[in-house]
């Protein structure tokens, strides 16, 4: 474990330095002990906003919003985020930073539960070429029908604290019995995401743990089934 942390702090000191309004967030919400995420998973979500290139970002979890506006920043001008977040407190916060950092003409924050608003973006016939997961970890199997629907084929479905702080691999009968339901759920969420015919997924080990999930287009699935 020593041995880990060491070279997740060697690979940090390599990262470009957020922004300055960015950095003065994150030190915020981890003095005041909010949730956000790690840095090594900053460095992944910038790397994909200019690998992707996404147009259109549903963010499922906004928290205060530190998330949304990173992928705002590395993504620029012509993104279009929709985050979702139905914590009063959070929900407050989130739009003092959009409102503070001037982005309300690219991020929109939907309140409420997200499967209930996950429903109606697709009763709406809402698309979105990058989705981030990063809400109630034991939600994550509920919400996985809908937001396969909502993603665009060849979109990318990037799910965060897959690992569990590495409490995933261990058996339910080490898990403390209030921890069971969720420890069960991400198993089953994996499971369902690395055998799904529809996706394709790889699973990083890095901060406490991503999945990335492509959805296959039409012509590849169609393919792979006649050969």
């Amino acid at each position: 474990m020593l041995e880990e942390e060491r070279m997740a702090a060697y690979l940090h000191s390599l990262d470009q330095p957020l922004s300055e309004p960015l950095s003065m967030l994150y030190q915020r919400a981890v003095e005041e002990e909010v949730p956000v995420i790690r840095p090594s998973t900053q460095s992944l979500l910038k790397y994909l906003m200019i690998a992707h290139h996404p147009k259109h970002i549903l963010e499922v979890g906004c928290a205060v919003g530190f998330s949304a506006l990173l992928m705002a920043e590395t993504a620029g001008e012509s993104v279009q985020i929709t985050t979702i977040e139905k914590v009063p407190d959070k929900i407050k916060k989130a739009k003092e930073n959009f409102a503070n950092l001037d982005v309300n003409s690219q991020i929109s924050l939907l309140e409420g539960d997200a499967a209930d608003v996950l429903l109606v973006l697709m009763e709406k016939g809402e698309t979105y070429d990058f989705i981030f997961m990063d809400a109630a970890k034991a939600q994550y199997i509920h919400f996985l029908p809908m937001v396969k629907k909502l993603l665009t084929e060849g979109g990318l479905l990037v799910s965060d604290n897959v690992l569990q702080d590495g409490s995933v691999i261990e058996s339910k009968f080490t898990i403390t019995r209030r921890d069971r339901t969720i420890h069960s759920r991400m198993r089953e969420y994996l499971y369902a995401i690395t055998h799904d015919d529809a996706l394709t997924t790889v699973i990083l080990p890095m901060g406490d743990g991503v999945s990335l999930s492509v959805k296959e287009t039409k012509e590849r699935t169609e393919k792979d089934a006649h050969a």
